[in-house]
Protein backbone atom coordinates (compact mmCIF):
# COMPACT_ATOMS: atom_id res chain seq x y z
CA UNK A 1 0.00 0.00 0.00
CA UNK A 2 1.74 3.11 -1.05
CA UNK A 3 1.49 6.39 0.97
CA UNK A 4 0.08 10.07 -0.51
CA UNK A 5 0.38 13.28 0.78
CA UNK A 6 -2.86 15.22 0.64
CA UNK A 7 -3.28 18.60 2.12
CA UNK A 8 -0.75 18.30 4.33
CA UNK A 9 -1.34 14.66 5.63
CA UNK A 10 0.82 11.39 4.75
CA UNK A 11 -1.69 8.60 4.42
CA UNK A 12 -2.43 5.33 2.28
CA UNK A 13 -3.63 6.16 -1.17
CA UNK A 14 -6.58 3.96 -0.34
CA UNK A 15 -7.80 6.12 2.08
CA UNK A 16 -7.31 9.62 0.57
CA UNK A 17 -10.56 11.05 -0.56
CA UNK A 18 -11.55 14.90 -1.24
CA UNK A 19 -15.18 16.84 -1.81
CA UNK A 20 -16.91 16.44 -5.00
CA UNK A 21 -16.98 19.76 -4.84
CA UNK A 22 -13.39 20.36 -5.50
CA UNK A 23 -12.78 22.39 -8.50
CA UNK A 24 -10.87 19.96 -9.46
CA UNK A 25 -13.31 17.78 -10.18
CA UNK A 26 -16.11 19.48 -11.28
CA UNK A 27 -13.73 22.00 -14.12
CA UNK A 28 -10.11 20.69 -14.25
CA UNK A 29 -9.39 23.81 -12.60
CA UNK A 30 -5.73 22.50 -11.93
CA UNK A 31 -2.46 22.10 -12.64
CA UNK A 32 -0.07 19.12 -12.19
CA UNK A 33 4.05 18.05 -12.70
CA UNK A 34 5.54 14.60 -12.68
CA UNK A 35 8.73 14.02 -11.47
CA UNK A 36 10.79 10.88 -11.84
CA UNK A 37 13.05 9.99 -8.87
CA UNK A 38 16.28 7.84 -9.79
CA UNK A 39 18.08 6.05 -6.71
CA UNK A 40 15.77 8.38 -4.67
CA UNK A 41 17.15 11.45 -6.53
CA UNK A 42 14.48 13.72 -7.79
CA UNK A 43 14.93 14.54 -11.54
CA UNK A 44 15.16 17.82 -12.13
CA UNK A 45 13.34 19.58 -9.18
CA UNK A 46 14.42 22.72 -9.58
CA UNK A 47 13.31 23.35 -13.18
CA UNK A 48 9.96 21.06 -12.39
CA UNK A 49 8.82 23.46 -9.02
CA UNK A 50 9.60 26.58 -11.60
CA UNK A 51 7.26 24.74 -13.89
CA UNK A 52 4.94 24.61 -11.59
CA UNK A 53 4.97 28.08 -10.15
CA UNK A 54 4.53 29.08 -13.84
CA UNK A 55 1.60 26.74 -14.66
CA UNK A 56 -0.25 28.48 -11.22
CA UNK A 57 0.79 31.63 -12.06
CA UNK A 58 -0.73 31.59 -15.70
CA UNK A 59 -4.45 30.14 -14.20
CA UNK A 60 -4.01 33.09 -11.41
CA UNK A 61 -3.63 30.25 -7.98
CA UNK A 62 -0.71 31.13 -5.54
CA UNK A 63 1.27 28.85 -5.13
CA UNK A 64 0.43 26.84 -1.46
CA UNK A 65 3.86 25.55 -0.76
CA UNK A 66 7.44 27.38 -0.92
CA UNK A 67 9.90 25.64 -2.78
CA UNK A 68 11.77 24.21 0.17
CA UNK A 69 8.19 22.40 1.41
CA UNK A 70 7.57 21.40 -1.74
CA UNK A 71 10.99 19.27 -1.61
CA UNK A 72 10.62 18.05 1.80
CA UNK A 73 7.36 16.75 0.84
CA UNK A 74 8.52 15.09 -2.40
CA UNK A 75 11.34 13.78 -1.05
CA UNK A 76 9.45 11.94 2.28
CA UNK A 77 7.29 10.51 -0.17
CA UNK A 78 10.24 9.17 -2.17
CA UNK A 79 11.54 7.62 1.22
CA UNK A 80 8.25 6.09 2.10
CA UNK A 81 7.71 4.35 -1.47
CA UNK A 82 11.00 3.64 -1.21
CA UNK A 83 11.23 -0.67 -1.68
CA UNK A 84 14.31 -2.64 -0.81
CA UNK A 85 15.09 -2.90 -4.54
CA UNK A 86 15.35 0.66 -4.29
CA UNK A 87 13.03 1.14 -7.70
CA UNK A 88 12.88 4.16 -9.33
CA UNK A 89 9.69 6.32 -8.44
CA UNK A 90 7.66 8.75 -10.49
CA UNK A 91 5.98 11.89 -8.45
CA UNK A 92 3.18 12.61 -9.62
CA UNK A 93 1.70 15.88 -7.63
CA UNK A 94 -1.17 18.24 -8.09
CA UNK A 95 -2.67 21.45 -7.16
CA UNK A 96 -6.34 22.60 -7.47
CA UNK A 97 -8.23 26.17 -6.56
CA UNK A 98 -9.74 23.76 -3.68
CA UNK A 99 -13.34 22.96 -2.64
CA UNK A 100 -16.54 25.57 -3.43
CA UNK A 101 -19.67 25.68 -5.05
CA UNK A 102 -19.90 24.81 -8.36
CA UNK A 103 -19.98 28.06 -10.24
CA UNK A 104 -17.58 29.84 -12.40
CA UNK A 105 -16.02 32.70 -10.33
CA UNK A 106 -12.73 32.39 -8.60
CA UNK A 107 -14.00 31.58 -5.12
CA UNK A 108 -12.69 33.65 -2.40
CA UNK A 109 -10.53 32.78 0.22
CA UNK A 110 -10.58 28.65 -0.90
CA UNK A 111 -7.65 26.62 0.53
CA UNK A 112 -5.83 25.00 -2.59
CA UNK A 113 -5.91 21.39 -2.78
CA UNK A 114 -2.44 19.67 -2.54
CA UNK A 115 -1.96 16.28 -3.57
CA UNK A 116 1.41 13.97 -4.38
CA UNK A 117 1.71 10.52 -4.79
CA UNK A 118 4.48 8.06 -6.01
CA UNK A 119 4.47 5.23 -8.64
CA UNK A 120 7.45 2.75 -9.60
CA UNK A 121 8.86 3.58 -12.59
CA UNK A 122 9.92 0.87 -14.28
CA UNK A 123 13.76 0.50 -15.68
CA UNK A 124 13.42 1.01 -20.10
CA UNK A 125 13.88 -2.35 -22.11
CA UNK A 126 16.44 -0.70 -24.07
CA UNK A 127 16.29 -3.43 -26.26
CA UNK A 128 12.94 -2.85 -27.19
CA UNK A 129 13.36 1.09 -26.89
CA UNK A 130 15.91 0.59 -29.88
CA UNK A 131 13.47 -1.25 -32.04
CA UNK A 132 11.50 2.23 -31.89
CA UNK A 133 7.76 3.18 -31.62
CA UNK A 134 5.02 3.77 -34.32
CA UNK A 135 3.16 7.38 -34.68
CA UNK A 136 0.42 8.87 -36.69
CA UNK A 137 -0.53 12.84 -37.31
CA UNK A 138 -3.42 14.47 -36.01
CA UNK A 139 -4.85 17.68 -36.45
CA UNK A 140 -4.00 19.86 -32.92
CA UNK A 141 -7.63 20.41 -31.24
CA UNK A 142 -6.52 21.67 -27.90
CA UNK A 143 -6.68 25.06 -26.77
CA UNK A 144 -3.75 28.13 -27.19
CA UNK A 145 -2.79 27.72 -23.90
CA UNK A 146 -0.79 24.33 -24.32
CA UNK A 147 2.25 25.76 -21.91
CA UNK A 148 0.31 25.53 -19.10
CA UNK A 149 0.59 21.99 -17.49
CA UNK A 150 -3.31 21.73 -16.45
CA UNK A 151 -5.52 18.82 -15.23
CA UNK A 152 -7.99 19.12 -17.63
CA UNK A 153 -6.12 17.12 -20.52
CA UNK A 154 -9.85 15.77 -22.98
CA UNK A 155 -8.52 16.74 -25.60
CA UNK A 156 -4.79 15.08 -25.41
CA UNK A 157 -6.48 11.88 -24.24
CA UNK A 158 -8.90 12.10 -27.32
CA UNK A 159 -5.99 12.46 -29.33
CA UNK A 160 -4.07 9.69 -27.70
CA UNK A 161 -7.02 7.10 -27.96
CA UNK A 162 -6.96 7.82 -31.88
CA UNK A 163 -3.47 6.59 -31.88
CA UNK A 164 -4.16 3.87 -29.79
CA UNK A 165 -6.79 2.84 -31.94
CA UNK A 166 -4.55 2.82 -34.63
CA UNK A 167 -2.13 0.11 -32.82
CA UNK A 168 0.32 3.10 -32.37
CA UNK A 169 2.49 4.72 -29.22
CA UNK A 170 1.55 7.93 -30.09
CA UNK A 171 -0.18 11.19 -32.17
CA UNK A 172 1.63 14.04 -33.60
CA UNK A 173 -0.04 16.85 -33.66
CA UNK A 174 -0.28 19.38 -36.16
CA UNK A 175 -1.31 23.28 -36.67
CA UNK A 176 -1.89 25.34 -39.57
CA UNK A 177 0.36 23.06 -41.19
CA UNK A 178 3.00 23.36 -38.20
CA UNK A 179 4.12 20.64 -35.72
CA UNK A 180 3.40 21.10 -32.22
CA UNK A 181 4.48 18.35 -29.69
CA UNK A 182 2.98 14.27 -29.17
CA UNK A 183 -0.48 14.05 -27.52
CA UNK A 184 1.84 13.38 -24.05
CA UNK A 185 5.74 14.16 -25.33
CA UNK A 186 7.93 16.88 -26.61
CA UNK A 187 8.76 16.29 -30.52
CA UNK A 188 12.64 16.00 -32.23
CA UNK A 189 13.43 15.53 -34.99
CA UNK A 190 17.30 14.98 -37.16
CA UNK A 191 17.39 15.65 -40.53
CA UNK A 192 21.47 16.20 -42.17
CA UNK A 193 22.92 15.46 -38.74
CA UNK A 194 20.80 18.54 -37.14
CA UNK A 195 18.75 18.19 -34.08
CA UNK A 196 15.82 20.12 -34.03
CA UNK A 197 13.03 20.66 -31.81
CA UNK A 198 9.55 23.31 -31.79
CA UNK A 199 10.53 26.50 -30.63
CA UNK A 200 8.57 27.34 -27.31
CA UNK A 201 5.36 28.95 -27.60
CA UNK A 202 1.79 28.99 -26.55
CA UNK A 203 1.73 26.28 -28.50
CA UNK A 204 2.86 23.19 -26.89
CA UNK A 205 4.51 22.55 -23.31
CA UNK A 206 8.04 23.43 -22.16
CA UNK A 207 9.31 19.87 -21.27
CA UNK A 208 11.91 19.48 -18.46
CA UNK A 209 13.42 16.16 -20.48
CA UNK A 210 12.62 18.08 -23.76
CA UNK A 211 15.11 21.21 -22.40
CA UNK A 212 17.39 18.64 -20.97
CA UNK A 213 18.28 17.13 -24.57
CA UNK A 214 18.68 20.43 -25.78
CA UNK A 215 21.48 21.31 -23.02
CA UNK A 216 23.26 18.23 -23.34
CA UNK A 217 23.57 18.19 -26.94
CA UNK A 218 24.86 21.48 -26.84
CA UNK A 219 27.17 20.20 -23.57
CA UNK A 220 28.31 17.06 -26.20
CA UNK A 221 28.62 19.22 -29.60
CA UNK A 222 25.93 18.20 -31.44
CA UNK A 223 23.68 20.48 -33.38
CA UNK A 224 20.62 21.78 -32.02
CA UNK A 225 17.96 23.91 -33.38
CA UNK A 226 15.11 25.16 -31.47
CA UNK A 227 13.03 25.87 -34.92
CA UNK A 228 9.25 25.81 -36.36
CA UNK A 229 9.11 21.97 -37.80
CA UNK A 230 6.49 22.13 -40.83
CA UNK A 231 4.37 18.58 -41.28
CA UNK A 232 6.61 18.31 -44.53
CA UNK A 233 10.31 18.55 -42.46
CA UNK A 234 8.67 15.74 -40.31
CA UNK A 235 7.76 13.61 -43.04
CA UNK A 236 11.46 14.54 -44.53
CA UNK A 237 13.05 13.54 -41.31
CA UNK A 238 15.97 11.15 -40.74
CA UNK A 239 15.20 10.28 -37.73
CA UNK A 240 12.03 11.10 -35.07
CA UNK A 241 12.31 11.10 -31.14
CA UNK A 242 9.25 11.55 -28.76
CA UNK A 243 10.75 12.89 -25.12
CA UNK A 244 8.87 13.02 -21.53
CA UNK A 245 9.90 12.65 -17.97
CA UNK A 246 8.81 8.82 -17.54
CA UNK A 247 9.60 7.54 -21.56
CA UNK A 248 12.69 9.73 -21.77
CA UNK A 249 13.44 9.69 -25.33
CA UNK A 250 11.75 7.37 -27.73
CA UNK A 251 12.50 6.52 -31.52
CA UNK A 252 9.82 6.67 -33.70
CA UNK A 253 10.72 4.58 -36.67
CA UNK A 254 7.26 4.44 -38.75
CA UNK A 255 5.01 7.64 -39.04
CA UNK A 256 1.61 7.43 -40.66
CA UNK A 257 2.64 3.83 -42.11
CA UNK A 258 5.81 4.81 -43.37
CA UNK A 259 9.27 3.76 -42.42
CA UNK A 260 11.11 6.66 -41.17
CA UNK A 261 14.69 6.80 -42.10
CA UNK A 262 16.34 3.03 -42.10
CA UNK A 263 13.62 1.55 -39.83
CA UNK A 264 15.35 1.68 -37.26
CA UNK A 265 17.05 3.82 -34.36
CA UNK A 266 19.30 6.39 -36.00
CA UNK A 267 22.94 7.33 -35.46
CA UNK A 268 21.87 10.29 -33.46
CA UNK A 269 19.94 9.18 -30.95
CA UNK A 270 22.04 6.22 -30.20
CA UNK A 271 24.35 9.26 -29.33
CA UNK A 272 21.95 11.12 -27.38
CA UNK A 273 20.37 8.27 -25.10
CA UNK A 274 23.77 7.11 -23.99
CA UNK A 275 24.83 10.71 -23.20
CA UNK A 276 21.05 10.74 -21.76
CA UNK A 277 21.71 7.58 -19.32
CA UNK A 278 25.18 8.69 -18.26
CA UNK A 279 23.08 11.76 -16.87
CA UNK A 280 21.01 9.46 -15.03
CA UNK A 281 23.53 7.30 -13.68
CA UNK A 282 25.14 10.86 -12.10
CA UNK A 283 21.75 11.56 -11.15
CA UNK A 284 21.59 7.88 -9.26
CA UNK A 285 24.79 8.53 -7.57
CA UNK A 286 23.24 12.09 -6.23
CA UNK A 287 25.48 14.43 -8.55
CA UNK A 288 23.24 16.02 -10.80
CA UNK A 289 24.02 19.46 -11.98
CA UNK A 290 21.11 21.65 -11.42
CA UNK A 291 19.28 20.09 -9.27
CA UNK A 292 17.67 21.62 -6.00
Amino acid sequence: MSTCYLNGDYLPIEQAKISVLDRGFIFGDGVYEVIPAYGGNLFRLQQHLQRLHNSLEAIRLTNPLSDPQWQEMLQTLVAENQDHNNTDQSLYLQVTRGVAKRDHPFPENTPATVFAMSNPLPAADMNKTQAGVAAITLDDIRWRYCYIKTTALLPNILLKQQAIEKHVTEAILVREGQVTEGSSSNLFIVKDGVIRTPAKSEQLLPGITRDLIVELAQKNALPCEETSISEAELHAADEIWLSSSTREILPVTRLDEKTVGNGTAGPLWRKMISIYQTYKQALRAGVETGSA
